[in-house]
């Protein structure tokens, strides 16, 4: 089932590579990034079709063909900006630690920005899911904080009158046990870019925000004595050099879940943890080599 759950992960790749990102640091494995935003992953035990018809018709995400994993299994894909979350089916989602954001450590909050609390609105109450109750933002607009049918977070931010560029942005929230440990993973070996903090009076907390182009990270804390969630979701990075991510974690002494090796059809992959376990892991796409072409008698 692992081995399924990962091949999912890792085959839900943007086929076509983009242009890494000009402005990220120099020598950070941000800056080997073929893609520019990060994927994320999300797994669930609850039915399929409800959490298709949450993503999809309710936050309005645009829904790509599935891949079929084999077994029944498969990749729920749904697009936002050059980004892609990514859904599982796993019977054990069911156990994993759940409750408020600040009750358990891990990648906690989805969050997704819109130009319409009214319209928004709407499509949950068709649905027949309770109305997000929003209130002022720190940053600007409005949020709600709501549950997915799995019963993991969502983040709903209206803010009216942005730019199109601002919908199509996509956030990620972890609650970490050390904030300093965990900022220092983000910022100095993966290499993203860090952000002004920001105090959330709806979390009551602050928010340090990492961002890689189209998407953050946001990454808070609540203290130490909370339960560890290693499995409930993740990041994906796609790169042009994973064997450089596999150099510098072995350098730095970062947990290896997976070690760098062959995946799939023509991908080469590393999964490491971030210090309060959550899967961070790097995918490079191969190139397939032409075949030799007989040589003429």
């Amino acid at each position: 089932m692992q081995k399924l759950i990962r091949a999912g992960l890792v085959v839900g790749l943007v086929a076509a590579a983009l242009p890494a990102l000009a402005e990220t640091p120099s020598g950070s494995l941000a800056a080997l990034s073929t893609q520019p935003s990060m994927n994320v992953f999300r797994r669930f035990a609850v039915d399929r079709e409800r959490m298709i018809e949450f993503y999809g018709e309710v936050l309005g995400l645009k829904q790509l063909p599935s891949l079929r994993l084999g077994g029944g299994n498969e990749m729920i894909l749904f697009e936002i900006g050059t980004a892609q979350v990514k859904l599982q089916a796993t019977p054990a989602a069911s156990q994993y630690p759940g409750g408020a954001v600040k009750e358990a450590t891990g990648l906690r909050v989805f969050t997704f920005f819109y130009p319409d609390e009214a319209a928004l609105t709407s499509r949950f109450a068709a649905k027949g899911y309770p109305a997000p109750s929003f209130t002022a933002r720190a940053a600007g607009g409005r949020a709600a904080m709501v549950l997915d049918p799995e019963k993991q977070w969502v983040e709903l931010v209206v803010l009216p009158g942005a730019s199109a560029e601002t919908y199509r942005r996509f956030e990620a929230g972890i609650t970490a046990s050390n904030i300093e440990t965990s900022r220092a993973f983000y910022r100095s070996f993966v290499g993203l870019e860090e952000l002004a903090p920001i105090v959330d009076p709806v979390l009551g907390t602050t928010r340090y925000p990492f961002r890689h182009g189209d998407t953050t990270i946001n990454v808070w804390s609540f203290g130490e004595a909370v339960p560890a969630n290693k499995s409930s979701a993740g990041i994906q990075y796609v790169v042009s050099n994973v064997e450089a991510v596999d150099a510098k974690a072995k350098a730095a002494a970062v947990t290896i879940d997976r070690p760098l090796g062959p995946f799939g059809q023509g991908l080469r992959t590393i999964w490491l943890s971030d210090p309060d376990g959550v899967t961070n892991y790097f995918a490079q796409i191969m190139r397939r080599q032409p075949a030799a072409v007989p040589a003429s008698r």
